[in-house]
């Protein structure tokens, strides 16, 4: 059971805390509701963008680290297609570092065409490094827009292509910036050896005068349900044929959320899954086989990716992957191949909350959700998933119609 205070501020910033006296260390993790989703679908990859402006010098501190190293503190930041997520730890001695520099960055970026023209350089060859010039770089850049044709979860997080980062205008990330990171678009938690008193007082001090913004209303268009194959075959300078097929599946928040998570564990969690027994280990159509969940608040994806042994078709590769998840629609899983995925999930989530930074992002994450009391029933919906729970979801999700394969070829 993760223990933890709630307050809001006047200005709409929900400030979560957990205390624990286990450790001299406190960290700060502070959420922004908005992600690529939020984006202009001609202007994308700004979320990610400002990832690495908010590192770039706010509207008091010219160098955000140079304080925080001082301080002996250390700090990171991701940014998925929903949010945006900034976190620090420092020594419980010195969190009042931490309180100034997220709270000035919250205020305002130290906006100017230097750091902008810098940034955009970093990040344009990062998509440059990681997604064009890269083996299979370029998959999620294809596979997003075949299984999305109305949602924007059909651009990555790193954006449609570099010449959106080009374009961008000083005018057009300040509007972005104060359209989406405003005190009530965001979620702090402080996690570690600190009093709630202290914390209140803290934030008090350092974020209550920020003013609230009027965010930009999310108003996002649903996908439909789609309603034929999709397949889409590319030929790149790799060594290896590879596949990947997208389910469309529900979103975070829906009931049949943990019986998905459990069906991609079944199939491929470990050395004694589905898939690794019978096409790797047994059949050798595949040299490497997953299953996994993208994870989104919005309506997402069960995604299968195999890399297929050399000589087996496509064709092939496919319907053995169907042949596995029929399976699972036709066939009822047993008690103990059910029991085994839901303990070792059980182990791995709760071990996980372990680390005062995993305590901290998940409060955060779930508050977001729509409370941060959810993380403690979690554990709690995975066991309450059934063998017919398993049958049924599977059902819905591996039909042909459902399904949008990316056959991705190796130039020979």
């Amino acid at each position: 059971m993760i223990h933890f205070d709630r307050f809001t501020l006047n200005n709409g910033l929900r400030v979560l805390v957990h205390q624990d006296n286990s450790t001299p260390i406190v960290t700060m993790n502070l959420l922004y509701n908005v992600g690529a989703r939020d984006e202009d679908p001609n202007r994308t990859g700004f979320a990610h963008l400002f990832e690495h402006l908010m590192f770039g010098g706010s509207v008091n501190i010219p160098l955000y680290d140079e304080p925080l190293d001082r301080a002996g503190g250390e700090n990171n930041a991701f940014t998925t297609n929903d949010i945006t997520n900034y976190y620090l730890s420092l020594p419980k001695e010195n969190i009042e570092t931490g309180f100034w520099l997220e709270s000035d960055r919250m205020l305002s970026l130290a906006f100017s065409q230097g750091n902008l023209g810098v940034q955009k350089s970093v990040v344009v060859e990062e998509f440059n490094q990681s997604y064009l010039n890269q083996p299979y770089g370029d998959a999620w850049l294809l596979l997003r827009p075949l299984a999305y044709k109305v949602h924007p979860y059909m651009w990555s997080t790193i954006g449609k292509e570099p010449q959106h980062i080009k374009d961008a205008t000083l005018n057009d990330v300040k509007s972005f910036f104060f359209s989406h990171y405003a005190p009530n678009n965001a979620i702090l938690c402080v996690s570690g050896n600190i009093e709630v008193d202290e914390v209140k007082r803290l934030a008090e001090k350092w974020f209550a005068p920020i003013p609230e913004r009027e965010v930009k209303l999310r108003s996002l268009p649903k996908e439909p349900v789609q309603t034929e194959p999709r397949t889409l075959e590319v030929t790149r300078n790799v060594p290896y044929d590879s596949i990947y097929m997208a389910f469309h599946m529900c979103n975070r928040n829906h009931p049949d959320y943990p019986a998905t998570d459990l069906i991609t564990d079944l199939l491929s969690n470990g050395k004694s899954s589905r898939l690794f027994q019978n096409l790797v280990k047994e059949r050798k159509l595949f040299s490497d086989i997953n299953a996994f969940i993208t994870g989104d608040v919005d309506d997402g994806l069960l995604v299968v990716t195999g890399r297929l042994v050399q000589d087996i078709s496509f064709e092939e590769a496919q319907n053995e992957i169907f042949g596995e998840l029929n399976r699972l629609k036709n066939e009822k899983v047993s008690e103990y191949e059910l029991s085994k995925v839901v303990n070792k999930f059980e182990s791995t989530f709760t071990f996980g909350l372990t680390s005062p930074l995993e305590k901290a992002f998940n409060l955060c994450y779930y508050e977001m959700l729509g409370d941060a009391g959810w993380l403690n029933s979690i554990v709690g919906q995975y066991r309450n998933v059934t063998i017919d729970d398993i049958t049924r979801v599977a059902g819905s999700i591996f039909t042909p119609d459902n399904c949008s394969t990316l056959l991705y070829k190796a130039a020979r």
